[in-house]
């Protein structure tokens, strides 16, 4: 990090799935680049929803593109964690000491964690080792990408304070009103409630049968008080602490032992 004047100049680097063009990306450069040191190397077009995967069998193409005038700016051809991998690898030519991917359009808590291409950048990034956060706003229109960033810049502040250890990362999810409506922050842990799904089945103007998946996640069933999707439906900002650590310790240590016959 560097200092200026009587702030500390972070490397940032930023992301997201939504694609590099995307308005939740647009309005978190605007409100961190004048104070601090940002790239930017996100999806040439939208990406939800593709998790953790990464492009294994087909180059990746990149191309530097303007935003915001002079902050370098890649446009990758691959997923959220392609992006963090070529960044790391390739790209940088310092390491940064913040890895922010948002803001993205739809909330991600709950199960949706496990899909999300937002989450699953932040979560490259944490497996490097660098501090690393996911934001993504509770409405795909209407929403207030201004007010989400600038909650942003305050948490990215205090990352240092919190003392991460390597591989866990924060998800970050704002509620879809102004900050003057916005009841607080609260520390929240990650509900597994299932969504309702459904697959709608139709014909193509060839007779085809193609199908159209979905799910209806204003329908969660799970309504407990320190649940990330009801701190965030309450309007509060939800914080979750994520780790990439995915071993169940407690049912590890009841399987321990155990004889298994082979």
């Amino acid at each position: 990090m560097k200092k200026c004047q009587d702030e500390v100049m972070m490397n940032i680097l930023l992301t997201n799935d939504d694609g590099i063009f995307s308005e939740g990306l647009i309005a978190l450069h605007k409100k961190i680049a004048d104070k601090n040191q940002v790239v930017i190397i996100a999806p040439e077009r939208e990406r939800s929803a593709v998790s953790h995967s990464i492009t294994l069998h087909r180059p990746l193409r990149v191309i530097k593109v303007a935003i915001n005038g002079s902050t370098p700016s890649w446009a990758v051809s691959g997923t959220p964690a392609d992006c963090i991998k070529l960044g790391l690898l390739e790209i940088l030519e310092t390491r940064p000491d913040v890895v922010i991917s948002g803001i993205n359009s739809g909330a991600n808590v709950g199960i949706n964690i496990n899909y999300s291409g937002t989450v699953s950048a932040a979560r490259e990034a944490a497996v490097y080792g660098i501090p690393a956060i996911a934001v993504s706003m509770d409405s795909f229109e209407n929403t207030y990408y201004e007010d989400a960033a600038e909650f942003v810049t305050t948490l990215m502040k205090k990352m240092p304070e919190f003392h991460l250890p390597r591989g866990t990362f924060l998800n970050v999810n704002y509620p879809n009103c102004h900050r003057k409506n916005i009841l607080g922050v609260k520390f929240s842990r990650q509900s597994i409630a299932q969504y309702p799904e459904y697959v709608e089945k139709r014909i193509d103007p060839r007779n085809k049968t193609y199908y159209w998946q979905g799910c209806d996640a204003s329908h969660v069933q799970d309504d407990k008080p320190d649940l990330d999707s009801t701190v965030l439906g309450k309007r509060f900002i939800s914080i979750t602490p994520i780790k990439c650590d995915n071993t169940d310790y407690e049912v590890m240590e009841k399987l321990t032992g155990r004889n298994i016959d082979f």
